[in-house]
């Protein structure tokens, strides 16, 4: 057996970790590329998501490498994430391609059909494959964490590309860890080479947070690198998934910082209940950067995906009663990097303008109180 799953982030740090754990053989299909979408929007659904199409590119780059095991994730609606393992698979078999179809269900749908796929896959007990998880989740959680503090380090950096630049040996060293005791030092060792990055914290930023669908946010093809576009442009990010925090077993985001349970919380006068994928949590989000004082939140999310077009719906509402700009890019393979970058220099202008106007409003008040 030789399994594959799809490229999203750095979620192959997770996986890969936990099969070498298990001692399940696998393959990484290639980094998601122009030749990945191609693919999978050969196959695919016209109207199906930019991830489903990614993810039947992936898997067809790994069966054409040898993979006859497909990993992929379930879960529930009303998000037509949940369709995708049956979907893919159909569609892979109609295309003439052999292979078996794992598909682990999240944690929230219950610990059994979480493990038992894993359990059928590797012959591992149960007790073993919990250690696994163990052992494997606080790597992945590092990488998470060393991700977050470059969103933030970025936009201050005196050098254009020396964040990056200690970031990728950052990475080298996170994937030194073997095991959960490693963890703390590696990642002090890692945070410290983004921390050193030579920096201006004098400089005038604006800050902004980046909400919508896990999927594009999460991978840097699907969303056009938009992060580090933005950070070489003096623009402080904070992010509302990070792949620990979306697959964990608890609702807590201890990466992101602010729970399931607080964002529904934040949302009810505008979207009382669950619609699926981040919905709910990007209206959530939303209000919480407000509360926090940011100049304007992007919102990312695919093509005809469901949850977040209700999230589109309701955020002028909210970008109005709490006088926070929103900029909303709906991504599929038509979208060109170009054009988002024309629409994010006019967003951040705007940005600026209100920013300047505002602090001139607070210099004027306060010689007024004097």
């Amino acid at each position: 057996m030789l399994a594959a799953f799809p490229r999203m982030g750095h979620i192959d740090i997770l996986l890969g970790d936990l099969l070498d754990r298990l001692g399940i053989d696998y393959l990484l299909p290639p980094v998601n590329s122009e030749k990945t979408l191609v693919l999978g929007a050969k196959y695919a659904p016209e109207f199906s998501c930019l991830p489903l199409k990614l993810n039947i590119g992936n898997f067809i780059e790994a069966l054409e490498l040898g993979a006859d095991t497909l990993i992929m994730a379930g879960g529930r609606g009303p998000c037509r994430f949940g369709y995708y393992a049956e979907i893919e698979r159909r569609i892979l078999k109609d295309a003439g391609y052999d292979f078996n179809m794992i598909t682990i269900e999240p944690p929230s749908l219950g610990f059994f059909k979480f493990v038992g796929p894993i359990k059928k896959v590797s012959g591992k007990s149960i007790r073993k494959i919990w250690r696994a998880l163990k052992e494997s989740f606080p790597k992945a959680r590092a990488f998470d964490q060393l991700e977050k503090l470059v969103l933030k380090t970025r936009c201050y950096e005196i050098k254009t590309g020396a964040t990056t630049k200690a970031y990728k040996k950052a990475l080298d060293v996170l994937s030194k860890i073997s095991g959960p005791k490693e963890v703390d030092g590696y990642l002090e060792e890692a945070l410290a080479l983004v921390e050193g990055v030579e920096k201006n914290l004098d400089r005038s930023v604006l800050k902004v947070g980046i909400i919508g669908e896990f999927f594009i946010l999460l991978d840097p093809f699907a969303n056009l690198d938009i992060e580090e576009w933005l950070g070489i442009r003096n623009v402080y990010l904070e992010r509302s998934v990070y792949v620990t925090d979306w697959i964990g077993p608890t609702a807590n985001n201890p990466v992101g910082g602010v729970s399931d349970t607080h964002l529904a919380k934040l949302a009810e006068n505008y979207l009382s209940h669950f619609v699926g994928g981040e919905g709910l949590a990007s209206v959530g989000h939303t209000i919480h950067y407000a509360n926090q004082g940011f100049d304007g939140i992007i919102h990312l999310f695919p093509f005809t995906c469901m949850p977040e077009t209700i999230a589109k719906t309701i955020l002028p509402s909210v970008g109005r009663d709490l006088d926070i700009p929103i900029i909303h890019f709906t991504i599929d393979e038509q979208t060109g990097k170009a054009g988002v970058a024309t629409r994010l220099e006019a967003f951040l202008d705007l940005l600026w303008s209100r920013k300047r106007q505002n602090e001139k409003k607070r210099l004027v008040k306060s010689r007024q109180l004097v």
